[in-house]
């Protein structure tokens, strides 16, 4: 049968075991020579027998499972109590007392005569049940007996080494990772799930919980070595080794090569948050423009009362308050909406769903226009009597497909209503309806903003919750499950999605496009606890048997945002340390950045960069400006303890910090075809064309952790002198059509980019839609 978390492995079937073993030394057991007395027992179930009279408490009890005393008790009783119970072992001890197990624990001996069980049974005179510290047992088949029970200290997985019993803070865990393994726990079990999630330090405590943290939390609480004697309690998931005791831990860390190395940068290495300009808004979603500016749309309707629902900036304009900001207006709410830059030849704007009712319904352009100081006229066009979603919806998703059309995907029926479990298409093709997703209805109301990209293979990938899948892009049939995500060290159901809100990309695209493309996903939150996530997560969809690749981050965040940059690494920020997206879900904002490069060795990608000192919680955004920097801005936390947030930063990352001149170029062609070669004139500061690299990177519109439209791509080309010729990617599949930021980089140092369009606009989109209340470009 196949497994409940995972659809491509097999998980037993009708009373049938799928058996798997650790390769490990099982735990120390011997099987007891035949008793040397013969017991009292008159009649016993089949196979059972007398083993003798073992000691009983010399280094614990030597059968862990005590029923209630009973002043009736006769052997018979006590056996059928223990069958009944499914047990293979029995003891009486003490005339009442009844013991269970299927092996005896600590290291049970004989006594040295079978006559020191003496003592009659409560229930019957006749027979012996035990006596002081002796234990009658009674077994089916052989008698297992495993050996005291000592701290763990060979035989531990990877290169884990015991470091003693330490003590446990009774006000502050040592460690912030519990797992509670009831039946289940030991050494081996507990360090692999720790070391298996980043963690180079962790323990055991109370037999059955577990610990995972860092060596660093040994100090911070002030946990001592205390004697090994204080963890006293047997593991629950092998009686053979301790697992602590009452405020102990047995206490473990990782000594080998170490499971992750993060760099901490200092300087202009760590980049710099820098004020940017004071807002008008508390933007939703962030769209930087065709015509070299940004919009921003907010919560128009619940918004403050003289908003006008939306707004552009014109970067051109910064030391100019009034000029700067432009406002613009939307007709219903756009809270919590979705957005892409469509394919056609003027690169507009849409923006889809929202906040209730008719809004829900929602489909808005704009068409950019004007340039960095030259005024925009143009403003949102929106009529959802003539043009609107087939069904409404609340945080849905929008990507533009290989095809050029645009997919819209699941979202809630306004308001906090019921999930919306289905896709459709933009504009409504000939007979085309809405699709059922039998998933995003099973995992409501945890999907919601899901991850959508092209896959080079033509596929689409769709990361919904902690699952994901490939979808066939005609009729969006599952052709391959994934493998379930990874989630936090103690909580395998953490999520991906809002509102346990992570954030997802494709890492970079390299010509020939031979390599397996990786999605890349980082951060999230648990249900209940609401502990945001401490790791990012990726894997290769289209490879055979794929499996998810864990990266510990340098620290917990949710409502995590994330910008590629032109270098091909990517800047994680904003978010917080605890909770969930939504208003007042969450607390401790993550006020640190980090820098992701995929092409550092997996365990080592990850640089601690510079801090900010502006809370960016829920409704924050981030996206790459086209002089290289991160436009970093919003947070509407409604949590009356940080501001909405209408301050807007950049973020500049460390290629523009060190004075280096910055390469240039000028371009003709700027409607690429597939293939097309295009020519284009560089100034390389350096004077070394080798140094130079040349990056393409989508068109993005950020919300609620979505980088819509991001990808990034290495293009193939050639240097001559100042001629530098690239060649466009092959296809649709491996870059849907669309709009793109090209950038030439002089060794790190980026140039300004130029927005280009690839692929034409093949689902005619320039066309759309057809009323006169809207201005279309044409195809």
């Amino acid at each position: 049968m196949a497994c409940s978390g995972n659809s491509t492995e097999l998980c037993g079937g009708p009373n049938r075991l799928t058996l798997f073993t650790n390769g490990k030394t099982a735990p120390t057991t011997t099987t007891a020579s035949g008793a040397t007395g013969t017991g009292s027992a008159k009649t016993l179930p089949s196979g059972w027998a007398y083993k003798g009279c073992y000691v009983d408490g010399a280094n614990g009890r030597i059968l862990a499972n005590q029923e209630p005393d009973n002043a009736t008790l006769t052997i018979e009783s006590c056996v059928s109590t223990c069958v009944g119970a499914g047990y293979s072992v029995a003891g009486m001890e003490y005339s009442t007392q009844c013991f269970c197990g299927n092996s005896l624990v600590n290291g049970g001996t004989l006594a040295t005569s079978d006559s020191q069980c003496n003592t009659a049974c409560g229930g019957n005179s006749n027979e012996e049940c035990g006596g002081g510290n002796r234990m009658s047992i009674y077994a089916k088949g052989n008698l297992v007996v495993t050996a005291p029970p000592a701290p763990q200290k060979s035989g531990l997985p990877g290169s884990w080494t015991y470091q003693g019993c330490i003590s446990e803070n009774t006000t502050t865990r040592v460690f912030k990772y519990q797992i509670i393994n009831a039946n289940n726990n030991s050494a081996t079990n507990c360090l692999t799930q720790c070391s298996n999630f980043g963690f180079m330090a962790g323990g055991m405590e109370y037999g059955e919980e577990c610990y995972c943290g860092d060596n660093t939390d040994v100090t911070n609480a002030n946990s001592v070595l205390e004697p090994d004697t204080d963890c006293n309690v047997a593991c629950t998931g092998n009686a053979s080794y301790f697992c602590g005791g009452g405020n102990r831990i047995s206490y473990y860390t990782w000594t080998g090569t170490p499971l992750y190395t993060w760099t901490y940068a200092s300087g202009i290495a760590a980049g710099a948050y820098q004020f940017l300009i004071g807002g008008v808004v508390v933007p939703l979603l962030t769209t930087p423009g065709v015509n070299g500016k940004v919009t921003f749309v907010e919560k128009w309707g619940t918004g403050p009362p003289n908003s006008t629902g939306a707004y552009e900036l014109d970067l051109a304009e910064i030391d100019n308050f009034s000029l700067a900001w432009r406002p613009m207006h939307v007709k219903t709410d756009v809270f919590c909406s979705a957005g892409v830059t469509l394919p056609d030849k003027v690169g507009r704007q849409l923006n889809i769903g929202g906040w209730s009712g008719e809004s829900t319904y929602g489909v808005r352009l704009y068409w950019p226009n004007g340039s960095p100081g030259v005024p925009s006229t143009n403003d949102w066009q929106e009529n959802y009597e003539e043009v609107s979603l087939q069904t409404g919806r609340w945080y849905p998703s929008a990507m533009v497909m290989s095809n050029g059309s645009v997919l819209v995907v699941g979202g809630e029926n306004g308001s906090n209503g019921p999930a919306v479990p289905n896709l459709e298409i933009l504009p409504k093709p000939p007979g085309g309806g809405l699709v059922y997703c039998d998933y995003l209805q099973e995992t409501d109301p945890n999907n919601l903003y899901p991850f959508l990209m092209v896959l080079p293979s033509g596929g689409i990938f769709i990361g919904y919750y902690n699952q994901a899948k490939i979808l066939n892009p005609v009729t969006f049939a599952t052709t391959k499950q994934l493998p379930t995500m990874p989630g936090s060290v103690n909580d395998f159901l953490a999520g991906r999605n809002y509102p346990l809100e992570g954030t997802g990309v494709l890492m970079p695209q390299y010509a020939p496009y031979t390599a397996p493309v990786t999605v890349l996903i980082c951060g999230g939150s648990t249900t209940g606890a609401a502990l945001a996530v401490d790791n990012c997560i990726s894997i290769q969809p289209e490879v055979a048997n794929p499996t998810w690749t864990l990266e510990r981050m340098p620290s917990q965040r949710v409502m995590t945002c994330m910008a590629a940059l032109p270098d091909g690494t990517y800047l994680i920020l904003n978010g917080a340390h605890q909770g969930v997206a939504g208003f007042g879900l969450a607390t401790s904002p993550n006020l640190n950045a980090v820098l992701y490069d995929p092409s550092k060795p997996v365990n080592s990608r990850m640089t601690i960069m510079a801090n900010t000192t502006v809370a960016r919680l829920y409704h924050s955004e981030a996206v790459l400006l086209q002089d290289g920097r991160v436009l970093v801005s919003g947070s509407d936390p409604e949590d009356d303890v940080h501001p909405q947030e209408y301050r807007v930063e950049v973020f500049v990352p460390p290629y523009l910090l060190s004075g280096k001149a910055r390469p240039s170029f000028t371009i003709a062609n700027k409607d690429w075809t597939y293939g097309a070669s295009v020519p284009i004139t560089v100034t390389i500061p350096s004077g070394n064309t080798a140094n130079v690299k040349i990056s393409m990177l989508g068109a993005v519109t950020s919300t609620h952790g979505n980088s819509f439209g991001s990808r990034t791509i290495f293009p193939a080309f050639t240097c001559a002198g100042t001629t530098c010729t690239i060649t466009a990617p092959p296809n649709n599949n491996v870059a849907p059509p669309g709009w793109f930021q090209v950038f030439v980089l002089d060794g790190p140092t980026p140039s300004t980019s130029t927005f280009i369009r690839l692929g034409g606009d093949p689902a005619k989109l320039g066309n759309w839609p057809a009323f006169p209340d809207f201005t279309i470009p044409g195809v």
